[in-house]
């Protein structure tokens, strides 16, 4: 399994449970941690869980192990390590307090609107 094809299904899995502002940072040869981060964000903790549990079901029907699911009681940010993806999803307010995109600002952004499925 090809990580665009894991990259264009949760991408996909946080637009169906209605993430916003969905971002995808390439960072190859920029971090030794993954190939790309995704980050989004909802407007609760409930919604934040909820994109969180799709995504896990996605990686799962794809026979990809989620390596670490970091902050999912709380679900204020939750990070989920998916190997050569790893994704951010932040309740709104944390988002704009860490502001990831802006830290990692080297990385390019991907067009996520073609990535999607509609």
């Amino acid at each position: 399994m090809s990580t665009e094809k894991l990259l264009d299904n949760l991408v996909t899995a946080a637009d169906n449970k209605r993430a916003e502002d969905i971002v995808v940072l390439d960072m190859k040869g920029l971090s030794l941690i993954a190939d790309y981060f995704i980050i989004c964000h909802a407007n609760s903790g409930k919604q934040v869980q909820a994109i969180s549990r799709e995504m896990k079901d996605v990686s799962e029907e794809m026979e990809i192990e989620v390596k670490k699911i970091e902050g999912f009681d709380e679900g204020k940010w939750i990070l989920m390590d998916f190997g050569d993806v790893i994704a951010h999803i932040f309740h709104r307010d944390e988002r704009s307090y860490y502001n990831l995109e802006k830290l990692w600002g080297d990385a390019p952004m991907i067009d996520v609107v073609s990535r999607v499925n509609h």
